[in-house]
C-alpha cells in the first residue's frame, strides 16, 4: 500500500538562502566609501556618488538589453547624449531674441516639410500593393528620398544659418529639468524604436556595429548643431530641479541630488524586478535561451525584442538626462565611446548582466574605481620620483599629473581581464529559477 504522506525530494520547500555573497561585497562597497570619504572630503565623494548614480540608471538600462534579451547595444553613448540634449533644452532659459523673431515659423515650417517628405517617402516604399514591381519600388523611393532630402536640407540651412547670425542658437524652454529628463527618455525610446526597426534582425556582432555607428552619428549631429547645441561652444549652465551650490552649498546640495537619484533609481530596480519575475520577463528570458523553442510556442519574437531594446534606451536617456543637469553642462564633445559605452559595458559585466542587484553594485564600483585610480597612480608616482630624486636624482617629468590620470586605463583594463578569468557570469550572476 503506498504511504500517502511521502513527498518528493525536490518538492521539499527549501529554506531561504542568506544573501551572503551580496551582504559581504556591499558591506565591503560600504567600507570603501566611508574610505573615500575620509581620504577626499564630503564634497568631493558625494559628487562622485551622484555621478555613480547616474551610471547605475546608464547600467539598468543596458542590463535588461544584454541581461534579459542577449542584445549588445555597443551605441549607449548615443541614448544618453539624446537624454543630455533633451535635459538642455528643456531646462536653459528662454532665448527672446529667437522667438521674439520669424525664426520660429520659418523653423517650424521646414520641419513640417520634413514630415511631409518622410510621408512621401513611406508611402512610396508601399507601392507594392498597388501592384508596381519591387525593383521599381525601391529605385523610385531612393530617388524621392534622395531629392526630398536635398531639397530640406538646403531650406533647414538657410533658416539654421539665420538662426546663428541672429539669435545664436534656440534656447530652451525654461521648464523644470525633469521635464527634460522626461522628453530625453522618450526621445532616446524613439529613436530606439526606429534603430530596432532596422537592426534587431541582424546578428548579435553585426547589432554591436550597427549600434555603435549610430551613436557616432548621433554624437556628430549635436557636434555641428550649432543652432540647436552652440556645438562645441557648449551650453551652461544647465538649472537643477533640487536647490544648486549657490543656496545650500556644495556638500547639501549634492546630497540633495544624491537622494533624488537614489529615489530614480530605487523606482527602476523595483519596476524591473517585478517584470523579470512577471510572465513577460519569463518570456523574455526564454527568448533570449531559446528563440526557436519560443517561436514554436506561438511567441511573438521580433516585437518582444523590440520591446526590451526601446526599454533599455529609454532608461539611457533619464540617465542622460539627470547627468547632464548634474553636471550643469551640455558640451556634445564630451560624449565619448569609453567613458559612455565601454564604462558602461564594464559595470554590467562586473555586477553580472541580468542581474539587476548585481549592475547597481558594478555601477557603483567600477565607477569608484574609475574615479579613484587616478588621485591614486598620482600618489604612487610622486613616491616614486620622490624616491628616484633621493637614490637616483631623478627629475618629475611635467606630464606627470596627465599620465597619472591615463592610469584608470590601464586599472579597468586589468579589472576587466580578472573578471572575465576568474567570474565570467560577474560577481552576482543572474540567478534562474528551476520550476518543476
Amino acid at each position: 500500500m503506498a504511504d500517502n504522506n511521502y513527498t518528493p525530494q525536490d518538492a521539499t520547500p527549501k529554506a531561504s538562502r542568506l544573501p551572503l555573497r551580496e551582504l559581504c561585497l556591499f558591506g565591503l562597497l560600504l567600507v570603501t566609501i566611508v574610505g573615500v570619504y575620509g581620504v577626499m572630503g564630503p564634497a568631493y565623494s558625494t559628487r562622485m556618488l551622484v555621478e555613480a548614480a547616474c551610471y547605475a540608471i546608464l547600467a539598468l538600462g543596458l542590463t535588461i538589453q544584454w541581461g534579459y534579451a542577449g542584445q549588445f547595444n555597443a551605441g549607449v553613448m548615443g541614448f544618453v547624449a539624446l537624454g543630455g540634449v533633451s535635459a538642455m533644452l528643456f531646462s536653459v532659459p528662454v532665448n527672446e531674441a529667437f522667438w521674439d523673431s520669424e525664426l520660429p515659423g520659418e523653423l517650424g515650417k521646414v520641419l513640417l516639410y520634413a514630415v511631409g517628405a518622410t510621408l512621401l517617402v513611406v508611402a512610396a516604399s508601399r507601392l507594392t500593393r498597388l501592384g508596381v514591381p519591387k525593383r521599381i519600388r525601391t529605385v523610385f523611393t531612393v530617388l524621392l528620398a534622395i531629392v526630398l532630402y536635398m531639397v530640406v536640407i538646403s531650406q533647414l540651412r538657410e533658416v539654421t544659418a539665420a538662426i546663428e547670425s541672429q539669435a545664436g542658437f534656440v534656447g530652451g524652454l525654461g521648464l523644470p529639468a525633469w521635464t527634460g529628463w522626461i522628453v530625453g527618455g522618450a526621445l532616446a525610446g524613439g529613436v530606439g524604436y526606429f534603430i530596432g526597426h532596422v537592426c534587431l534582425g541582424l546578428r548579435s556582432d553585426y547589432l554591436a556595429i550597427a549600434t555603435l555607428g549610430i551613436a557616432e552619428i548621433i554624437k556628430a549631429f549635436l557636434k555641428n548643431s550649432d543652432w540647436l547645441t552652440r556645438g562645441t561652444a557648449t551650453v551652461s549652465p544647465l538649472p537643477w530641479p533640487t536647490p544648486g551650490p549657490a543656496d545650500l552649498g556644495f556638500t547639501l546640495s549634492r546630497a540633495i541630488y544624491l537622494s533624488l537619484t537614489a529615489v530614480i533609481i530605487a523606482a527602476i530596480f523595483f519596476l524591473l524586478h517585478r517584470a523579470y519575475h512577471a510572465p513577460w520577463g519569463r518570456m523574455i528570458r526564454a527568448i533570449r535561451d531559446n528563440e526557436l523553442s519560443s517561436a514554436a510556442m506561438g511567441k511573438n519574437i521580433n516585437r518582444r525584442r523590440l520591446e526590451i531594446f526601446v526599454l533599455g534606451c529609454i532608461l539611457m536617456g533619464v540617465g542622460g538626462g539627470v547627468m547632464a543637469s548634474f553636471n550643469s553642462l551640455f558640451d556634445p564633445n564630451g560624449y565619448l565611446p569609453l567613458n559612455h559605452t565601454f564604462l558602461v559595458l564594464v559595470m554590467v559585466i562586473l555586477g553580472g548582466p541580468g542581474n539587476n542587484l548585481g549592475t547597481i553594485f558594478g555601477a557603483i564600483t567600477v565607477y569608484i574605481i574609475w574615479i579613484m585610480s587616478g588621485p591614486l597612480a598620482l600618489y604612487l608616482m610622486d613616491l616614486a620620483v620622490a624616491f628616484g630624486a633621493f637614490a637616483f636624482d631623478w627629475q618629475a617629468p611635467a606630464t606627470i599629473d596627465s599620465r597619472a590620470l591615463q592610469a584608470r586605463v590601464l586599472v579597468i583594463g586589468v579589472l576587466i581581464t580578472l573578471v572575465l578569468r576568474f567570474a565570467p557570469k560577474g560577481l552576482l550572476p543572474e540567478r534562474i529559477k528551476h520550476h518543476d
